[in-house]
């Protein structure tokens, strides 16, 4: 390593040095099925919408699919190992509907229960808390194909199903239980535009109306997760960003408020204060789907917790995006990731204290924060990824600052565990703590997981201490 090397990773050890974080935070990483797992075609599973969607010439940036992905499903032992080197103390990952459920309904398969039991064990037995997500975006393909997947109301009933199953079975060795990741996402990019699977493109109107859906299954479900997991902690993940009007000008700002009601408000309303927010309604009127008399009362259930993915700020123009929303994204002057996001870390503190201040979560989680950089593997196998190290350090300081301020912030789990299929994005993203070469599947921790990992350890050894 040269001296420049040497002074730049003596500066991240210091900074990582001089995270504080209380005894009982938990420090994860997080992961998604599809983009793991792979043994797509084993163990009973069944097609999910990805699978499809991954197979269509021209959906998936380096045209390549999950059917292998990080060979997870083969590779439990070595990836839980690899986790409990990190240091961690939580891992997020989800459960694959059509591994429990080969066609989303009807017969049980039991392999795929066995597959989550036998990760949980690993899990527990490392001393690793399992948070299980039930809904990562893999719905199964015949479900997709009766009636468009979440256009269609009776979806939320088989959700429900299919919850009550996974629940009941694997509810005595997990207690923390996402009903759904990232609503805004899975309904917008996969229902309103055609970006994400189902690739729908039906505009606002299938947007709101599986957003609608999805949020009635979240709501609906809770009572059965309590009813089989009396012990449980219950919560939703959203994928938010805090949002400022790209200038003063009267347009922008209602651009930007407009936004915010889109991609924020619209969930947080609904879940906190069984109410859809009024502006909002407005805004939709013309593209709003049918709205049952109790559906809010049914989606507003407490929550022990919200989880928040957060990797951005939004700087926001008016323009002709979304429609009727009708913003335009700006982006300032700085640094970006290799998605095109700005770095932005004070972004993590600004989301926690506006869903604080404006919610009151009883406990909130970082779900999901991270970066993908390009990675360079040097002559002696290390990856000294510098942009990675110092977005998740500096991001964990802006956690810590957080918790200073007396945010309930009591968990942050790092995305990702590994390199993974990034989605529309194939395997040209990196976001891993660990490198995977895809070809050999070979793994190997980065500088960013060791650093984490520092991080891990001090606060683990001033856990001993106390």
């Amino acid at each position: 390593m040269s001296a420049n090397h040497t002074k730049k990773l003596e500066r991240l050890q210091q900074l990582a040095n001089s995270i504080s974080l209380p005894k009982d935070m938990v420090l994860g990483a997080a992961t998604a099925s599809y983009q793991i797992e792979g043994a797509v075609n084993e163990g009973g599973r069944g097609p999910t919408v990805w699978d499809h969607f991954t197979h269509l010439p021209g959906n998936i940036a380096d045209g390549t699919n999950g059917d292998i992905a990080c060979d997870h499903y083969h590779r439990l032992e070595e990836d839980v190992a690899l986790m409990k080197e990190l240091g961690l103390t939580a891992y997020r990952f989800s459960i694959c509907w059509s591994r429990i459920l080969p066609n989303g309904r009807g017969p049980i398969n039991e392999e795929g229960l066995a597959f989550y039991e036998r990760l949980t064990d690993l899990l527990v037995e490392a001393g690793i808390t399992p948070y299980a997500t039930l809904y990562h975006w893999d719905l199964p393909l015949p479900l997709q194909e009766e009636g468009n997947g979440w256009l269609r109301r009776g979806l939320v009933d088989d959700y429900v199903h299919y919850v009550d199953i996974t629940t009941k079975r694997l509810g005595a060795k997990i207690k923390h239980w996402t009903t759904f990741n990232e609503l805004f996402t899975f309904t917008w990019w996969g229902y309103g535009l055609k970006e994400d699977a189902p690739g729908l493109g039906g505009g606002a109107k299938a947007a709101l109306a599986a957003s609608h859906h999805a949020l009635l299954a979240h709501g609906k479900a809770v009572p059965v997760i309590r009813k089989n997991v009396p012990d449980a902690q219950i919560g939703i993940v959203l994928d938010l960003n805090p949002v400022t009007p790209a200038s003063n000008a009267p347009a922008d700002i209602d651009a930007a408020r407009r936004f915010e009601g889109c991609q924020n408000r619209w969930y947080l309303d609904a879940i906190f204060k069984g109410q859809y927010p009024a502006d909002m309604l407005e805004t939709y009127k013309d593209v709003l789907p049918a709205i049952e008399p109790r559906d809010l009362d049914e989606i507003a259930q407490p929550l022990d917790y919200l989880g928040i993915n957060i990797y951005r700020r939004s700087v926001i123009e008016d323009g002709t995006e979304f429609a009727p929303v009708n913003f335009k994204r700006h982006l300032p002057e700085g640094q970006y990731t290799q998605m095109g996001w700005e770095v932005h870390p004070k972004c993590l503190y600004d989301i926690l204290q506006y869903v604080n201040t404006n919610y009151a979560p009883k406990q909130l989680y970082i779900t999901e924060n991270g970066a993908a950089f390009p990675d360079e593997v040097e002559a002696d196998g290390s990856i000294q990824d510098w942009d990675r190290s110092t977005y998740v350090l500096t991001h964990l300081e802006q956690a810590a600052r957080a918790i200073e301020d007396g945010i309930p912030l009591k968990g942050y789990f790092c995305w990702t565990l590994m390199d993974n299929f990034e989605w529309a994005e194939g395997y040209l993203p990196r976001f891993g703590l660990i490198h995977v070469d895809f070809e050999t599947q070979k793994r190997t921790i980065k500088q960013s997981g060791k650093l984490y990992a520092m991080v891990a350890s001090q606060q683990q050894g001033t856990l001993q201490e106390s």
